[in-house]
């Protein structure tokens, strides 16, 4: 490990960090100049000896991952993206929190060039930390070979009090722990203040200690506020520790040499004028101007930018060089690095008969699974200890597991996440932000809100997470209310970017596979059944991958019922009561909204016509149906514990019942007279 060779530019560019990100802050009259002004020193370090990033090649696939978890320093990223010359202006900082700006009130990955992942709520991106950290021993473990050290970047993570105060953190710690990620280094800003104040209400526990439990190496910085030798040997010191994790407790002082330093009143308020100019004064900088930068400091982060461009050129001989030797594998590493799908991949889907048996969605999708597993290498599962009920695990995969616990290796290519579901949902973000990877997790649909936060800014950042999310209704019986989604299912489908599927068969089930990982910027929730759901006689991928179609069609039809999931079959049996009773009744299967959403309207049109009145079935809460349908019949409260008939039945969900509503529903609009128009004709768009 060398040792610290001070730079005539450390002081000035430490001073300029900070009087940036004051500045930042105080201009935009909205942010955090606290944790920015706080962290600079170990900041500068941390890129001016450590990270190999290349600015003008902001994607380089080899460079390292900086995270900053605490997104309240988001001022800080963005003063070292300037700083380091990526494609943010002193223009844009001065945009700082502005609408549509490159500078938004937390870093948005996608967004603005630089920024690894979507931080801002805390502890989301410890998780992704972790997740970057995963996906990069996974591809090292499959790539590399003697004398070819590819993949080899360390992931980075700034977070503080806040991050480690939320629970998602903790999961996510717990789990790299046991995983042993050695090219995980997280610095944790003990600056003992949050928005409440000092930490000391409500934060009192030795987090030392905690992450020792966790398995991790800990390391200590008393004086983060100026030792840059110290800070320069704890993070070199964390880069030789190959077996585990490793957290620095860096001791700072909010809002260093501000007025109201070591106080929560630096923390989320700008500083005044008068302070501003203070403390310029005492870093040497010019008290009278606004982002000022020394060229001495433009100059020192040039030369980040030089190494890091000689580093990939570097690489990128040594990945020439690797194609030679291995081209197979160099074939296959380039194409994930793109993000491409091997050609003709999709023949792999199952397709369906009428015929074929009955098999619950969570089975047909354990089917869909080990056909794709073979052709499609890039997918990296797991289940929050529930893999005998989610049926995620393909037969015959190993584990990624440390390979000195004798678990599995590496290589492995399923994940044990343990009950961590909103950790599991953040290191998948992180996984599939480092490329190379398409991460599918699972659990019940109802503990997928427990990561609610994690699918929220999957959904934000467009990252490709598939949710495995089964026993999806009161049709998981026994287990009862607690364990029934009943508002889960809209809860999603409102979110944004976020495409919900409830497949009503086994083609069904194949088209949420096709369009999930054809939808290279949307996450997608497969909501999967317990019961066996017949095959429909109408169904096939291509129909179902257009989110919505035509399961029965009759015409001049008296009444539609749309469904999706377990009661599209209940919806086809009502039909056949109620077209045996001469009320003309067509079925449509919906599976997807979002996916509907974008079809053509004279698609959607033809598929939810108007004519006649349109009843939505679902045996989940009816919120948001009536977007589909101009009544709804659903569940009005909490499910109920038995067997899964008997609840059905409890809730008039059978086909007899259905056609009884059904019967009423066409009576009640053939007697107003008035005519039917569709709820998909709006009269007014705004």
């Amino acid at each position: 490990m060398s040792s610290f060779t001070p730079a005539q530019s450390d002081d000035v560019s430490i001073a300029t960090i900070r009087a940036l990100a004051a500045d930042v802050v105080a201009k935009a009259n909205s942010g955090h100049p606290g944790a920015p002004m706080g962290m600079a020193p170990v900041a500068h370090v941390l890129y001016s000896r450590f990270m190999n990033v290349n600015p003008k090649n902001s994607k380089w696939f080899n460079r390292d991952r900086f995270v900053l978890s605490n997104g309240h320093a988001c001022a800080l990223q963005y003063v070292l993206l300037h700083l380091l010359g990526h494609k943010l202006s002193m223009d844009d900082l001065k945009a700082f929190r502005q609408l549509d700006s490159l500078t938004p009130g937390h870093p948005e990955a996608g967004h603005t060039d630089g920024i690894e992942v979507t931080t801002g709520p805390l502890g989301q991106g410890f998780g992704n930390g972790v997740g970057l950290a995963v996906a990069q021993a996974h591809l090292a473990a499959v790539f590399n070979k003697p004398g070819f050290d590819l993949i080899n970047n360390f992931t980075y993570v700034f977070a503080g009090d806040g991050c480690l105060m939320e629970g998602v953190a903790s999961e996510a710690a717990s789990l790299a722990g046991h995983l042993q990620l050695g090219n995980l280094i997280v610095v944790y800003d003990d600056n003992h203040i949050s928005i409440d104040g000092d930490t000391a209400v409500a934060f009192t526990e030795n987090v030392e200690q905690r992450f020792l439990s966790y398995g991790w190496q800990v390391l200590h910085v008393d004086n983060g506020d100026s030792d840059l030798p110290a800070i320069h040997k704890a993070i070199g010191e964390a880069k030789l520790e190959k077996n585990k994790p490793t957290i620095i407790r860096l001791k700072t002082t909010i809002g260093f040499g501000s007025k109201q330093q070591g106080t929560h009143g630096v923390h989320g308020s700008p500083l005044k004028a008068d302070d501003i100019q203070a403390l310029k004064t005492k870093f040497g900088l010019p008290a009278d101007q606004s982002f000022y930068v020394p060229s001495a400091t433009y100059d020192a982060y040039a030369e980040i930018g030089k190494r890091g461009a000689s580093l990939e050129a570097q690489w990128n001989s040594l990945l020439g060089s690797y194609g030679h030797k291995y081209p197979q594998e160099h074939a296959e590493l380039l194409r994930r690095i793109a993000g491409e799908l091997p050609a003709n991949w999709e023949q792999n889907l199952p397709v369906y008969k009428s015929t074929d048996p009955a098999q619950a969605s969570r089975k047909l999708s354990e089917i869909t699974l080990t056909s794709l597993a073979p052709v499609l290498p890039e997918l990296l599962g797991g289940s929050a200890d529930l893999t005998s009920s989610n049926l995620t695990k393909v037969k015959g995969s190993v584990d990624f597991q440390p390979p000195s616990t004798g678990l599995g290796n590496y290589a492995g290519t399923y994940i044990r996440y343990g009950v961590r579901e909103h950790g599991m949902g953040a290191i998948a973000n992180g996984i599939h932000a480092y490329g190379g990877i398409i991460p599918y997790v699972a659990t019940f649909l109802n503990f997928v809100s427990y990561a609610a936060g994690a699918v929220r800014l999957s959904a934000l950042s467009g990252h490709q997470v598939i949710w495995v999310a089964t026993h999806d209704s009161i049709g998981l019986g026994e287990d009862g209310p607690t364990h029934q989604p009943i508002e889960t299912a809209i809860h999603f489908r409102a979110m944004p970017n976020l495409a919900f599927w409830r497949p009503a068969d086994g083609n069904e089930t194949s088209a949420a596979y096709l369009v999930a990982l054809k939808s290279r910027k949307t996450p997608s929730i497969l909501s999967l059944s317990r019961q066996n759901l017949p095959n429909l006689e109408a169904s096939t991928i291509e129909k179902a991958a257009k989110g919505g179609y035509v399961v029965h069609e009759v015409e001049g039809e008296d009444l539609t019922i749309v469904s999706t999931g377990s009661e599209v079959a209940i919806a086809v049996e009502a039909a056949a009561k109620l077209n045996a009773e001469g009320i003309k009744t067509r079925v449509v299967s919906l599976p997807c909204w979002f996916v509907f959403d974008k079809q053509p309207q004279e698609y959607r049109m033809s598929v939810l016509r108007s004519g006649a009145p349109i009843l939505s079935l679902e045996a989940l809460s009816t919120a948001g149906w009536a977007k589909y349908s101009h009544e709804q019949y659903g569940l009005p409260a909490w499910g109920a514990s038995g067997p899964y008939q008997k609840v059905y039945e409890k809730f008039g969900i059978t086909g007899s019942n259905i056609a009884v509503v059904g019967k009423k529903v066409a009576d009640f609009y053939k007697q107003r007279g008035a005519p039917v128009v569709s709820p998909l004709v709006k009269a007014f768009t705004i």
